[in-house]
């Protein structure tokens, strides 16, 4: 694959693993994230550090965010020294935030009335599928450019799916993130259960991960559950942001979401307990 020259904007969790494994992969890679302190590393591994979104931005083939919130999406691309105010015609625009589908095709028709391009690309698989390359893609946009795209995204993803026009990339990542949400009530009781029936909780893994109970909450966040590890692969706070933009989004389907709901109302209370940024395996708290 031709190295590409690319701008990174946000390297949080996921973010500095996916950068490694683009430079790894022999691509020229500018960096901003708030805090440079947290970028450090990926500079010593030969990232350029840039200032701002904009300085990262000038002269690059391609362009990736993934910052926290669509407040921050929105500032990054629309506000001053953002993305649109200096990117030169013809760039590929991902944003891999979680964000509104809605926004998504601002960016996309913004992008195409300036001659650029723009997919809506958010991931799955946490820190885990980051750094071990192997992230899940939903991505919304144009087919030619999300063609031309997967060789990139091959880098640090393995299961790379195309799901339609600008803004289908988020509103998959809403099912995904409803599935998670209301899932890890399902693993935490679990263990809750177990554990207070005085079981081996290991053994019990070793049986309900490779039967029809098995999902990737299950074999990957139930083990960190037992050690008491609540360190984020995805922080609650984030959790709690994009579940609010499924359930508002599912309003303005007309459709009722109920176990959708009760995950947000058992999250909001640890936020308000101070665990927003733990893991969402921390929701096993709530048990306690």
């Amino acid at each position: 694959m031709k190295s590409q020259k690319i701008g990174f904007i946000g390297t949080g969790v996921m973010g500095a693993s996916i950068v490694k494994h683009l430079l790894n992969a022999g691509h020229e890679v500018t960096i901003y994230t708030r805090t440079k302190s947290k970028a450090e590393e990926l500079i010593t591994l030969g990232a350029m550090w840039a200032s701002s979104p904009a300085e990262a931005s000038k002269n690059q083939q391609i362009i990736f965010t993934m910052v926290g919130y669509p407040k921050d999406v929105e500032e990054v691309y629309f506000g001053t020294g953002g993305i649109f105010s200096v990117v030169k015609e013809d760039t590929i625009l991902v944003d891999m935030t979680t964000s509104e589908p809605t926004f998504a095709k601002k960016i996309y028709n913004e992008a195409k009335s300036k001659g650029l391009h723009s997919l809506d690309a958010p991931v799955s698989g946490g820190d885990i599928g980051a750094k071990n390359g192997t992230l899940s893609l939903m991505v919304g946009g144009d087919f030619n450019i999300f063609e031309k795209m997967k060789p990139v995204f091959e880098v640090f993803g393995q299961n790379i799916i195309y799901q339609g026009e600008a803004g289908n990339g988020q509103h998959t990542k809403m099912c995904n993130q409803i599935a998670i949400a209301s899932g890890m009530i399902g693993v935490c009781e679990s263990m809750a259960y177990g554990l207070k029936a005085g079981l081996s909780m290991d053994d019990v893994l070793r049986s309900i991960t490779a039967g029809a109970a098995g999902s990737w909450s299950l074999s990957n966040l139930a083990p960190r559950i037992l050690q008491g590890d609540l360190e984020p692969g995805f922080y609650i706070k984030h959790i709690i942001k994009d579940m609010k933009i499924a359930l508002d989004e599912a309003e303005r389907m007309n459709l009722q979401l109920p176990g959708l709901a009760l995950a947000k109302s058992m999250y909001d209370q640890l936020l308000e307990e101070g665990y927003g940024d733990n893991g969402t395996q921390a929701l096993v708290e709530f048990y306690k």
